[in-house]
């Protein structure tokens, strides 16, 4: 009996405990010259958040990329054995990525397909069946901290929360919209019929499509 109501109260207490969100904020990045790992991040279009001097000892910079919940942090007394980081970021279409990272004077790699680890794994071009997560630009910065770009345009289930829809840009929504109209295209063509409620029909597959989870049929 006594088990039965202590499993009881168990039971109870973790039902009532909220969950805490906990959500990624920043990276450290390891650098040896402050300046020009500043100058490198502020070319990419990167926001600078802060720049903080704390006596000669130690100094802590802070970029946000466009679009992104999450920041770096590099500075003077913060990390050790620069070069070491590796970071991953995503974007909706690799190409337009991989074509600003080149004006703006980035010595990016092709767009690739294969290992994003190993260069000898990859493969010249994206995806041919342009999967998410499967599509790949690498660069570095000037203390040889790598960075891998990846084409995310379909959420792997469970990684956004499919009663919101949100976009980080103009862009990317307008992205999102041009597969919507190509999908809905084969979806008019199988059915051998104009479908006049377009709209919903748009707004069900990015949110789909966002989520990871089944798009309308």
């Amino acid at each position: 009996m006594s088990q039965t109501v202590s499993s009881f109260k168990e039971q109870k207490y973790d039902a009532g405990v909220a969950r805490v969100d906990m959500k990624f904020e920043v990276s450290l990045i390891p650098v040896s010259d402050v300046d020009r790992a500043k100058e490198f991040y502020t070319k990419l279009g990167w926001r600078l958040d802060d720049d903080i001097v704390m006596g000669s000892d130690f100094r802590v910079v802070q970029f946000t990329p466009p679009g992104s919940g999450s920041s770096i942090s590099f500075g003077k007394g913060v990390t050790e054995a620069p070069g070491s980081f590796r970071g991953g970021l995503i974007v909706s279409n690799i190409e337009a990525a991989h074509k600003e990272l080149v004006a703006g004077g980035v010595n990016a790699s092709e767009v690739f397909h294969g290992s994003p680890f190993s260069p000898a794994g990859r493969i010249s071009g994206p995806d041919p069946e342009r999967q998410s997560y499967r599509s790949y630009v690498a660069f570095e910065d000037p203390d040889g901290n790598a960075w891998i770009v990846q084409e995310v345009t379909r959420r792997a289930p469970g990684r956004i929360d499919p009663a919101t829809t949100t976009f980080a840009s103009a862009n990317d929504l307008a992205s999102a919209m041009r597969r919507a109209a190509a999908a809905h295209g084969e979806h008019e063509e199988s059915n051998g019929q104009r479908d006049a409620n377009w709209p919903d029909w748009y707004a069900a597959y990015i949110a789909a499509e966002r989520a990871g989870t089944k798009p309308p049929m």
